[in-house]
């Protein structure tokens, strides 16, 4: 576990930028979440026909041309833009005007992003370009552009952001984990400023392929995708890929008070543990997910009556639902029935390294709305999943503190605990 978050700095979120299956841009996902609405449907990416599973949660209507010009379009996979576009509403919302920084300051700004995918679909493009397309050519960059470090060089050279350019790649947790890290540097002084969050974009005929060989997609609600992502229910069967941005400046308290910004939260406590059992399925027991969230609470002075909402991972799968209610009641003792909680992957699908930074948006959602997203498509509740996922519908409620809770391939964990503090 981190123990840097422990201050000598304090971190607080600033900026706020999201590219979403439920629309761009914040006020499009906080209203996309509050209502209910799904950002599932059936596949435009490429033909889904062949596949038995045909739908997924895209970003509709996403223009590139106004994140690279068209020289530079055909040299990234598609997780630049979609960050780029996040991080300049970031950055605009924290009012942080980079052509207007020193070097000085430029170098107090780092990135770092969480992505599982990074680039992965992208070289699946080109390998198809260079051995099937009728000029068997592929992108110059295609190795660079491939491996997931680019993708944090592309703001850096965007923004022209001198201080550090990370990527952490931990599967479903990486952008949790991103944020903890992020924060880290903060808290160390070693950056005043950190752009991070987390991109994923796995919408490509291979990733899909991959994950029905894993057997871990829905294929039964082809007709029907906006039901088709059921957390928690009875009826679920598996999860739905979905793919976006969630990107955050993150400021040193007084750096973000000395020029006036706006505060959403504060990150409080980080915790981070692994099953150390399997390459894609969570042990039985919950023991180590739950070990992640009190680590967080503790990391964050928090006991667990004083969390307000639990943003959930609520995959949708049989498995991994039933085992993080049963480490939710292991983290949280006698107060886990009390916590409103949701998935918001009932609504934009699965993002994968995206989903804590999209969970900490949901979070945020709650505190400055004071309105709970809610779970959609849980009309038939799964007995053994009991706790309270705020059903279908947002609720009214008063949010200072939330832990998001993530999970991911090889058994990690990560909780994330944000603060509001005014």
């Amino acid at each position: 576990m981190l123990r840097a978050l422990t201050r000598p700095r304090r971190v607080v979120i600033t900026g706020m930028g999201c590219v979403t299956p439920l629309g761009i841009g914040r006020e499009a996902f906080w209203s996309g979440l509050l209502a209910g609405k799904s950002g599932v449907r059936r596949i435009a990416a490429f033909d889904p026909s062949s596949f038995p599973v045909q739908i997924a949660a895209e970003v509709p209507s996403f223009d590139w041309e106004a994140q690279l010009n068209p020289k530079d379009r055909k040299h990234v996979p598609r997780t630049v833009p979609l960050a780029l576009a996040a991080a300049r509403e970031a950055l605009d919302d924290a009012q942080l005007f980079t052509s207007d920084l020193s070097l000085e300051e430029r170098r107090a700004i780092g990135v770092e992003l969480g992505t599982g995918g990074g680039g992965l679909a992208f070289t699946e493009q080109q390998y198809e370009y260079w051995y099937v397309g009728p000029t068997h050519k592929a992108s110059v960059y295609t190795i660079p552009a491939s491996t997931h470090g680019g993708l944090s060089s592309e703001l850096s050279m965007a923004f022209g952001l001198r201080g550090l350019s990370h990527i952490v790649s931990t599967g479903c947790t990486s952008s949790t984990d991103a944020m903890a890290y992020a924060a880290q540097h903060i808290a160390l002084g070693r950056q005043d400023v950190m752009l991070s969050g987390g991109v994923d974009a796995p919408i490509a005929p291979g990733i899909l392929a991959g994950f029905n060989l894993m057997t871990v997609l829905t294929n039964d609600w082809n007709d029907e995708p906006h039901r088709a992502s059921r957390p928690f229910s009875l009826s679920r069967s598996g999860i739905v890929l979905g793919e976006g941005a969630w990107i955050y400046v993150l400021e040193e308290l007084k750096h973000a008070t000395n020029r006036g910004a706006k505060i959403y939260a504060e990150i409080t406590g980080y915790g981070a543990t692994c099953d150390a059992y399997h390459r894609v399925r969570l042990a039985e027991d919950g023991d180590e997910p739950a070990r992640a969230m009190r680590l967080a609470l503790e990391d964050a002075g928090c006991e667990p009556k004083d969390i307000d909402y639990v943003n959930l991972h609520g995959t949708s799968t049989l498995l991994n639902d039933r085992i993080e209610t049963s480490a939710l009641k292991l983290a949280f003792d006698g107060h886990a029935k009390r916590i409103p909680m949701s998935a918001t992957k009932s609504q934009i699908g699965h993002p994968q390294g995206a989903s804590g930074a999209a969970g900490i948006g949901a979070a945020l959602c709650a505190m400055h709305t004071n309105k709970i997203p809610p779970t959609i498509n849980l009309d038939d509740p799964d007995p053994v999943c009991d706790l309270d996922y705020v059903p279908n519908e947002a609720r009214e409620a008063s949010v200072r503190v939330a832990l998001c809770n993530c999970i991911g391939f090889g058994s990690k964990n990560s909780a994330l605990v944000v603060q509001k503090i005014n």
